[in-house]
Parts: structure tokens; C-alpha cells; sequence
């Protein structure tokens, strides 16, 4: 499997990311620290997320980032993305493990203490926990955990542990505290008027915590 960094975690949203477009944002946001780049287009189609993602695949490469794919397992074929996310409503993490291969990255959200604790190393590479705190971009999201829950999945998980929901900057201390091995961002980047300051900013606030 190859190497991934979860500390800077951008999660792509179509509708926040409208003015600037996805690939640019992301590519300006890797220039200012993000790690990772997750595609989640829950609307687009297959087509559409292939041909986003070959484009965002073009934009990073050469930067050392990791492309994910959130759910869609034939896009992320098609892509060559660098790995896949899954639900826990979605495909069974055995199963997308067969179909992607051992050297990919596969991520799983988990909700409760219960369900990162069932997370299976063999299989899952990284979990994403939350939501921290109720954020818009994901409507449909479980009660928000708060950072003691965060605190209780990452103890209870086998695998590192990437924190969701409602984060910025300022929240960068608290995950770090938690055990969390990096925060997941939506609209602390996308929408954004300078995606690569704001990704700076988180950076510098994930660093800073390790002496706060």
C-alpha cells in the first residue's frame, strides 16, 4: 500500500467549489499544505467523476498528495485514483478492497466508538470520524459527536483516524488532542477566496498544536 498523510484532509464540493472549480481549488489548496484530496460528487455520475477526477489527477501530479474517491469504486478505476472512501451504508470495505487492489488507499466513516472499534485493519486503511460538529455540507449526518466523542473513536480504532465535521483552523489543537492523526475539511477551503492561504492556515494551526 502506498504512504498517506492525513493531516490537511480536503473533501471537494462541487456546489462550494462553483466560482473556482474543483481541480483549481485543489491544486491551490495542495500548494498551501493539504495531504490529501477526497472527490465527493454525490450527484455527478460516474462520467462526470471520471472525468473530474482524471483532471484532478493531472493537477497533483508530481505534488506527493493522495487523490481519493469518495464511494464510486469503477471511477476510481478508471481514474488510477490513489485510493477510495466508503460509508458505512455504502459497499462492504471487503468488498471494495477486492475490486481496488492491495495497493490502494481505502478509508471507511465511522460514527460511534462501536463502529470504529468493528473497523477491520486488514482491510481499512484509515477511518473518518465524526462529525464533530453538524456541518451543511453532509445534511443527512449523524448527531454530532463533539471532540470527547472524537476522543472515544480514535481510542477505540485500529487504524489511524482522520476528524470530520464543521472543522477549521481554530479547531486544530483540540483534534490534535484527541489522537486524530489530521482533520477533514469542506468549507474551511472550498468557497474559499484564497483556498491556498486557508489551507496554510490550517497547516500552520495543525503544527502549532504540537507545542500548545
Amino acid at each position: 500500500m502506498m504512504g498517506f498523510d492525513l493531516s490537511l484532509y480536503l473533501i471537494l464540493d462541487p456546489g462550494l467549489c462553483r466560482d473556482r472549480g474543483m481541480v483549481e481549488t485543489a491544486r491551490l489548496a495542495v500548494a498551501g499544505g493539504a495531504t490529501m484530496v477526497q472527490l465527493r460528487d454525490k450527484t455527478g455520475g460516474t462520467a462526470r467523476l471520471v472525468e473530474t477526477g482524471r483532471a484532478l489527477k493531472a493537477a497533483l501530479a508530481g505534488t506527493g498528495a493522495v487523490l481519493i474517491i469518495n464511494d464510486d469504486v469503477e471511477a476510481a478505476l478508471a481514474i488510477d485514483a490513489d485510493g477510495v472512501h466508503v460509508g458505512q451504508g455504502d459497499m462492504d470495505p471487503g468488498a471494495v478492497r477486492r475490486r481496488i487492489g492491495p495497493r490502494r488507499v481505502l478509508g471507511l466513516s465511522v460514527e460511534s466508538a462501536d463502529a470504529a472499534m468493528a473497523v477491520d485493519p486488514v482491510q481499512v486503511d484509515y477511518a473518518g470520524a465524526g462529525p464533530v460538529f453538524a456541518t451543511a455540507t453532509k445534511p443527512d449526518h449523524k448527531p454530532p459527536v463533539g471532540f470527547v466523542g472524537l476522543g472515544e473513536m480514535v481510542r477505540a480504532c485500529p487504524v489511524p483516524v482522520v476528524a470530520i465535521g464543521g472543522l477549521n483552523a481554530e479547531h486544530a489543537a483540540p483534534v490534535r488532542k484527541s489522537g486524530a492523526h489530521g482533520m477533514a475539511v469542506v468549507s474551511a477551503i472550498c468557497g474559499q477566496s484564497d483556498p491556498r492561504a486557508a489551507a496554510r492556515r490550517i497547516v500552520l494551526a495543525w503544527q502549532g498544536a504540537l507545542v500548545g
